[in-house]
């Protein structure tokens, strides 16, 4: 049996007095010793719950499960006195950053610790290691962790990621040999595609948890922010050959870190190279690992207050059970494992030492930002006249960040920051728009996250360099450096759903949002017939823009239950319908003109496999499955050349690198002149890059072309004479690590139907062309675009006046080039719009 505690039900499940089992160490509970070999997750599981079982000094919750319904545990360890009154201690530490009322209690003020371990399933020492890590701390016989306890709570989760975990450790124990061979060339050291790091849908949880876009991050989420620690501790691997990384990190940081959660990463750092030097084991601190993307395991704790870092052990899934290092050293396991379990442990007692310390600067940190806001804008303002699909989007994921916001108490009338054009305007406040204070528990957070742009005090980072909130949603916004009185009341306003009417001529739909693809989605799964506005049209007194959906009752004429199928489909979706009487305009197209366009069902095939990047395929994936619900065909992309085609209108090339011979190309042009259209996403360009039959050419005239090889001769004779010691810092000028730039849109395609005549795209590489010929370039970068983020300086002039997003017309099909990646992380939310666009309208 064991022991759960189910926080979000309340329910307390306790094995009676006296019942318990003797704790067994992992060495004794497992069939095999730690280090050994790795741990199946039910394994690693049922040894959890062991303890939980045999120790008073453990409470395991099931906080969720995976897609793969594999069970998220959070393991409480403390004193018994302290888990007696835990609820309690979590709810003190809550007043203390200002989200609960009252004022805390001295008397349950202890340190709270989390330690995460292995986000990435194949980083798997870090999981091994938590096994450890419960034990001695769960061991009455250990004095030491003994007294830690007395004043610190630690809550930790043995394998944030059990599905990667389970792919990984299971291929690995199907093809490990019995005498582990050290040679990295060998298969146990080659793991294959998609790997153990990324999840079911293969996202890399590290980057999602901020955007919660995955459902092991959103379970996780929830308990994270119950809580608040004061010190999380992030366990992760690297590259074998590299020796242990610790805190304090590398430049650059944010620049609302503050001074004591900077200092205090030295502190622990410092007690982690005790034990590192006693015991003669490499390390390293201040390098590669920063603290500026918000979505990290180590910034986001940070932006809520904790001491928040990141380890990395040398192993990663090349580690395997032993492996030899380029100075002929062999790593095992068993260290990778040792050298875990010393810095977890190691952070707890940092942590037990200076518990006074941790809380008296946890809450000064609340009530700095509270009442004093680090950044320059104090309220931002999303205009309430913004699509409501993507209203309503961004207050679900202000909600899963515990962000407040409302609406005006007086109205009036600001200057502020226009996200749309860069400038200072002036703004007027209405009674419907959405206001988010700085003035509030999670002040950073807020502000890290919807800042037009982030300060980076060093160019050379590890992520993306802008994610701003309103570019990310498409949305009309601004911020002041003005505090507006706002209450925390919002609601979306707008036309209510009322239902169809049975007898009407035709039902009309606006598309703004992926609320509308959603709507769509649902539509043509049920066999319902619908057209979209090429051009814009007035109807009844109405205004409807391009893109406008409309189903007619004659098309679906022979439908008998086609009116209650429509009217259910709108409700589940909270999608107004317009019920109108005449197809006849008053303006534009009538209903019944070939201006109003035929959706055909999209019937896909998705490319898979090696030749795809596993994250940019995950991401499509996940799209189709979780965001849109509409079913498709997964396939090798090494099979392309034998798949039936036939069966399909939509072929959709993720990021990667395709091997495409003659054949295999000249069969995609057949199909797609054919009537079938192909997507290609990202760097999967770069493989129609100047192949027969396809307009995408890096350079549009051989002038261009023989301009810019000059251009690079004369950077390569330049370079000549450059001193060694800066070569880092040069390369930064051909950096492109993560950008917004402003597109200029022609929203007369329907690629870009439902959007204003800009767009703001994450661009994340330098892959880039010239607006291409014959072929329709609807997204354009500009001499001088608009930029929030990180662009070297080379890079830049590579990037001006490039398409972005284009079609190509060809024969009774067509050819979407999207240069930059709509779906970048799942998180982009105007980029899944947009990528909407592409799937239905053709």
């Amino acid at each position: 049996m064991r022991s759960i505690l189910i926080w979000a039900s309340a329910l307390l499940l306790l094995l009676p007095l006296g019942s318990r089992a003797q704790l067994q160490s992992p060495d004794e509970f497992l069939p095999h010793h730690l280090g050994e070999n790795f741990t199946p997750h039910h394994l690693l599981v049922d040894y959890f719950q062991h303890v939980a079982a045999a120790s008073d000094r453990v409470q395991l919750i099931e906080y969720g499960r995976t897609n793969e319904k594999r069970p998220l545990l959070n393991a409480y360890v403390s004193t018994p006195e302290n888990l007696a009154r835990l609820d309690a201690i979590r709810e003190n530490n809550l007043r203390r950053a200002g989200l609960l009322s009252g004022d805390p209690d001295p008397a349950l003020d202890v340190a709270i610790v989390w330690l995460s371990f292995s986000v990435h399933g194949n980083e798997s020492a870090g999981s091994e290691a938590s096994m450890g890590v419960v034990y001695d701390l769960a061991n009455p016989n250990n004095a030491q962790t003994s007294e830690w306890l007395k004043n610190t709570v630690v809550i930790m989760d043995p394998s944030l990621n059990p599905d990667g975990y389970s792919r990984y450790t299971h291929w690995f124990r199907g093809v490990t040999n019995v005498i582990a061979n050290p040679d990295p060339t060998v298969r146990e050291h080659r793991e294959p595609w998609p790997g153990g790091r990324v999840n079911h849908y293969l996202f890399d949880l590290n980057r999602d948890w901020a955007w919660q876009t995955q459902v092991e991050s959103q379970q996780r989420m929830k308990q994270y922010q119950r809580w608040l620690p004061h010190v999380h501790a992030d366990l992760h691997e690297q590259y074998y050959n590299n020796p242990y990384y610790f805190a304090p990190a590398a430049r650059p940081y944010h620049k609302y870190i503050t001074d004591w959660q900077a200092d205090f990463q030295v502190e622990i750092g410092k007690n982690h190279a005790k034990y590192f030097d006693r015991n003669g084991w490499l390390y390293f601190t201040k390098e590669v690992f920063d603290l500026f993307y918000p979505s990290y395991g180590d910034t986001y704790p940070t932006f809520t207050g904790a001491i928040g870092m990141t380890y990395e052990q040398g192993g990663h899934s090349r580690g395997g059970k032993a492996i030899i290092m380029p100075n002929m050293d062999t790593l095992t396991l068993y260290d990778r494992v040792s050298h875990h379990r010393t810095t977890a442990l190691s952070t707890v007692e940092v942590a037990s030492k200076n518990k006074d310390r941790l809380i008296s600067n946890f809450g000064k940190y609340y009530q700095d930002t509270r009442a004093n806001p680090r950044g320059m804008y104090k309220t931002y303002i999303i205009k309430g006249d913004n699509p409501q699909g993507k209203l309503q989007a961004l207050c679900e994921l202000l909600d899963k960040n515990g962000i407040r916001y409302g609406k005006s108490t007086g109205g009036g009338s600001f200057r502020a920051y226009d996200y749309q054009t860069g400038e200072s305007t002036s703004v007027s406040v209405s009674s419907n728009d959405l206001l988010i204070s700085a003035y509030q528990p999670f002040s950073t957070l807020t502000q890290v996250l919807l800042d037009p742009s982030a300060e980076l005090e060093d160019s050379l980072t590890y992520d993306i360099t802008s994610w701003s909130l309103p570019y990310a949603y498409g949305l009309e916004a601004y911020a002041t450096t003005q505090r507006i009185s706002i209450d925390n009341e919002f609601t979306i306003e707008g036309p209510s759903v009322t239902g169809v009417k049975a007898d009407a001529y035709a039902y009309l739909a606006n598309w703004e949002s992926m609320q509308d693809a959603r709507f769509l989605s649902d539509l043509l799964q049920a066999d319902i017939l619908v057209r979209y506005a090429s051009a814009p049209f007035g109807l009844e007194g109405k205004s409807y823009a391009a893109g406008t959906l409309v189903i007619t009752r004659s098309d679906n004429r022979k439908k008998a239950d086609f009116v209650s199928r429509v009217d259910a489909i709108a409700k589940k979706h909270g999608k107004v319908v317009t019920s109108v009487e005449t197809g006849f305009a008053d303006s534009g197209q009538d209903l019944g003109s070939d201006a109003m366009r035929i959706i055909p069902a999209p019937k896909i095939a998705l490319l898979s496999g090696e030749n795809t990047f596993p994250n940019e395929f995950g991401q499509v994936w996940y799209y189709f499955e979780q965001r849109l619900e509409y079913p498709l065909g997964v396939y090798e992309a090494n099979d392309l050349g034998r798949i039936d085609l036939s069966k399909y209108n939509t072929l959709i090339m993720p990021e990667g690198r395709y091997r495409l011979d003659g054949g295999t190309l000249d069969k995609i042009n057949d199909w797609v002149n054919g009537g079938g259209r192909l997507i290609a996403i990202g760097n999967a360009n770069a493989s129609l890059a100047g192949k027969s039959g396809f307009s995408l050419e890096e350079y549009a005239t051989s002038e261009s072309e023989q301009a810019a090889r000059k251009e690079a001769e004369e950077a390569t004779l330049a370079g000549r004479f450059h001193d060694y010691a800066g070569a880092a810092r040069r390369e930064i000028s051909e950096s492109l690590p993560g950008a917004i730039f402003k597109l200029k849109m022609d929203n007369t395609h329907p690629l870009a139907f439902g959007l204003p005549d800009y767009y703001f795209s994450l661009k994340t590489g330098t892959l880039h062309y010239q607006p291409l010929k014959d072929t329709w370039n609807v997204g354009l970068i500009g001499d001088d675009p608009m930029i929030s983020g990180f662009v070297g300086a080379d890079s830049m002039k590579k990037m001006k006046n490039t398409v972005v997003y284009a079609v190509q017309d060809k024969g009774r099909g067509s050819v979407v080039y999207l240069v930059d990646n709509p779906l970048f992380r799942g998180f982009w939310e105007n980029g899944l719009f947009l990528f909407s666009n592409a799937l239905f309208f053709r």
